[in-house]
């Protein structure tokens, strides 16, 4: 969990657009009329608004909905780096591009601070920056920040625990990687690095143990559940993306391989590697009719002890972040998308994921499926920009999504 808190571009793309749907945030904005509806067809949308407002400093409000932190609120800041000249020859490409005008939302440098408190009084502290430089052949993401995350832990695919204890990890982390674009092709390779230093410590022992265990033994417990751990990695990164959109594409192929090496060489008290795969596969198939694939697998390869941080888990909407672990894990997700008219669209997805503690070992290992529907907005037509909610059922409980562009 703590290595999606520094995926920086998409949250701010996202929660733009939820800020402009703010009543307070509309009586302010001038004539409603001309920046909230489309003179294409006369319906709601905020491509105008967008294209007179992403300079400068923005706030955004945001709601989160994962059941795995019972929820919460947050606020970004979102910091536009730019000259007038520059800021001004931007939004004129964007006011005139009528389509694919999401490639003028973002400056060629942001930066951003997000704030966050959840149900289970969790609650984080980060900041990040997004510097892109000739014109796009050279693109940098990175990150940091302080959390205090309380998660349920169920144990692994080898160790499951007939009942979750809650573990408390207070970390500081940084994530940053720079890609470089190979001659005038798709395709893009850099380095990534990453540090957490974290103390973890039990915060609840739940039911797990009976209720009439002596104080002396239950410290005991909390006592061996308490630990400090640095881990520090470099590695390489390569992606390919082809897709049509950046928000909300209906053809495409987005791919991305990772391999990272943590050695005590570079400050890491744990010896091991990650290894990442994500391909996120998009077809139109008609005019109403388009379809989505996401197969995913990641492998921590070690063999001594993993804090519970740094494991895969499987990542499905319907299932909780980290509920299912192991240092294997593959998962894939089928989405189809119906198009009821220009603007309003309807899908439905479903998708299974496995853990194991070997990677030959998924192939045995248990089908966790999780399965749902949604809606979507086409909320900003020059952007190709949809919103919507998700709402989807694991396979033991239901959760709900604000989707904000792909779920992928």
């Amino acid at each position: 969990m703590l290595r999606s808190c520094f995926s920086i571009l998409k949250p701010c793309l996202a929660f733009i657009v939820v800020y402009c749907l703010l009543p307070w945030r509309m009586a302010i904005a001038g004539d409603f009329s001309s920046q909230f509806f489309d003179p294409f067809d006369k319906r709601f949308d905020v491509s105008q608004y967008l294209a007179e407002n992403a300079y400068g400093f923005l706030p955004v409000p945001m709601i989160i909905t994962d059941q795995a932190v019972g929820g919460g609120l947050g606020m970004l800041g979102v910091f536009f780096h730019e000259d007038e000249s520059s800021r001004d020859a931007r939004l004129e490409n964007m006011s005139k591009a009528e389509v694919d005008a999401s490639r003028f939302l973002l400056p060629p440098s942001a930066s951003a601070a997000f704030g966050a408190y959840t149900g289970n009084e969790s609650w984080l502290l980060a900041g990040g920056h997004m510097g892109i430089w000739k014109g796009g052949k050279v693109r940098y993401m990175g990150g940091g920040g302080y959390g205090d995350i309380n998660l349920d832990f169920y144990g692994t695919d080898s160790v499951a625990l007939p009942k979750p204890i809650t573990l408390n990890t207070a970390a500081w982390a940084i994530l940053q990687n720079l890609k470089f674009q190979l001659g005038d092709s798709r395709v893009f390779i850099g380095p990534k690095q990453q540090y957490v230093s974290a103390d973890v410590s039990l915060a609840n022992l739940g039911e797990l143990l009976p209720p009439n265990l002596p104080p002396e033994f239950q410290q005991g417990l909390e006592n061996l559940l308490r630990y400090r751990v640095n881990t520090s990695g470099l590695g390489l990164i390569a992606e390919y993306d082809s897709r049509d959109n950046i928000f909300s594409p209906s053809e495409g192929y987005l791919y991305g391989v990772e391999y990272t090496w943590f050695d005590d060489a570079i400050g890491s008290d744990i010896e091991y590697s990650m290894a990442k795969l994500e391909g996120l596969n998009y077809w139109r198939l008609s005019k109403r009719w388009k379809m989505g694939l996401r197969l995913a697998t990641e492998y921590a390869d070690s063999e001594a002890f993993l804090p519970h941080f740094v494991l895969p888990f499987i990542s499905l909407r319907g299932i909780p972040a980290a509920r299912y672990q192991g240092k294997a894990v593959a998962v894939s997700e089928l989405e189809l998308t119906w198009n009821i008219d220009s603007r309003w669209s309807i899908n439905g997805f479903a998708g299974a994921g496995r853990t194991a503690s070997q990677w030959h070992a998924l192939s045995d290992a248990e089908d966790r499926v999780a399965r749902g529907a949604g809606f979507r907005y086409l909320i900003a037509r020059r952007y190709g920009f949809r919103m919507g909610i998700d709402v989807a059922r694991g396979p033991e409980a239901s959760a709900w999504y604000i989707t904000a562009g792909s779920a992928w």
